[in-house]
């Protein structure tokens, strides 16, 4: 299934379904999850993803985007789908003929929205985000009720959910995080004293899941359901399963002699004979221009260090210390391989940044090869489309 490919992630699909049963027990039988699936699930495939994230238990899903949203019904997903960022007024109509649950906060939308509905005899359901400490897209606490007295008076809307997103849910000190819900609670009282009654309150992002007063009707996983902790401070109330290993091959291995010049810039020179593999993944493919001189991959489950620049395409790698390195030896960068681990999280504190930039930052010609009980089932790369196995179900 891998002809002609030489850089691929692969993503186990039991490892998504296993993190979101997981997530379920701790949370309960009367709190929904929302699966998020953004950002091409986090760089792992949407509808994949989607998919299996359904089949699990998960009751609605969630992206940034409309055109996110579209992929799915596309895809032929019919779980309720929540536009979580903002929706162009001329979305509306796609919205709506998708039963996309958009995230409204503007009155031009509301209308446009209100309108799309009428024309296809429906009630379209909305959610409202609160801007409760993130300065992002949400309406401020004080601007909440009038708006949804105002948009409430439009034929043709729901008004189904309330949500809000918290800043440092991920760290120790947790003050922040009760403060932002002090004014998502004050702001839900408000709402519910004034006669509305929202079916679908959420807060939870991966790392609030810990705390069960932020639960609500529904939580909202990202990281988690890739089987991620959000920071390494997250005391993990349930147990995850990584979703995502990235591979590569060797594709040439040679003999330099001492005073060779290595990659770009001439930034590693040897001082000594080694030997060095070629593996073909770059910042193109999503690995770092940062770990030039620094990083490392795994070969026959040893490290084997980065040398000089990494490059758009490839790495060149010291291998002299691993004994029979060959051509089309497999090469990991996130996964386990023997004993040895890089996790994403290595990866992202070793380049100074966070899980979610190495995830996204995978290139769509990184091929997806997904697995079920260890063995593939598909293949998604760029001028193949996708190669399902034979006699396989998905």
């Amino acid at each position: 299934m891998l002809e002609g490919v030489v850089t691929w992630a692969e993503i186990d699909l039991d490892a998504i379904e296993y993190n979101v049963q997981s997530m379920k027990r701790f949370v309960g039988e009367s709190v929904e999850v929302f699966a998020v699936v953004k950002a091409n699930a986090y760089g792992h495939g949407a509808v994949p993803v989607a998919q299996a994230a359904v089949q699990a238990g998960a009751e609605r899903l969630a992206v940034h985007r409309t055109i996110e949203g579209l992929e799915l019904r596309k895809a032929g997903l019919q779980a309720p789908i929540l536009v979580m960022g903002y929706t162009p007024v001329d979305g509306a109509r796609l919205a709506v003929e998708a039963r996309l649950t958009p995230s409204v906060i503007s009155l031009e939308f509301a209308r446009e929205l209100a309108e799309q509905a009428r024309l296809a005899g429906i009630r379209a359901p909305y959610h409202v985000k609160v801007d409760t400490g993130m300065s992002r897209n949400g309406l401020l606490p004080e601007e909440v009720l009038p708006f949804v007295q105002a948009a409430n008076a439009l034929p043709g809307l729901l008004l189904e959910g309330l949500f809000t997103q918290f800043a440092t849910a991920d760290e120790t000190d947790r003050s922040f995080v009760y403060q932002q819900l002090s004014v998502f609670n004050q702001v839900l009282a408000d709402l519910r004293q004034a006669g509305f009654e929202i079916p679908l309150v959420h807060t939870a992002n991966s790392a609030a899941i810990a705390l069960p007063e932020t639960h609500f009707g529904a939580v909202r996983p990202g990281l988690a359901l890739y089987g991620l902790p959000p920071s390494t401070e997250w005391p993990a109330p349930f147990d995850l399963r990584p979703a995502l290993s990235l591979k590569s091959r060797v594709v040439r291995v040679r003999d330099l002699k001492p005073g060779s010049s290595i990659s770009y810039g001439r930034t590693s020179i040897t001082d000594r004979s080694l030997r060095a593999a070629l593996a073909p993944i770059g910042y193109g493919d999503g690995y770092p221009r940062v770990f030039s001189n620094c990083g490392s991959v795994l070969i026959r489950g040893q490290r084997a260090p980065v040398l000089g620049r990494v490059c758009m395409d490839q790495v060149i790698v010291d291998v002299s210390h691993i004994p029979g390195v060959s051509m089309e030896d497999e090469v990991v960068i996130i996964g386990k391989q023997g004993n040895e681990t890089t996790s994403v999280l290595d990866l992202a504190e070793q380049a100074g940044t966070i899980q979610n930039e190495i995830l996204t930052g995978l290139s769509q010609r990184v091929a997806r090869l997904y697995l079920r009980q260890g063995k593939p089932i598909m293949l998604t790369a760029l001028g193949k489309g996708a190669e399902t196995a034979p006699r396989t179900e998905f």
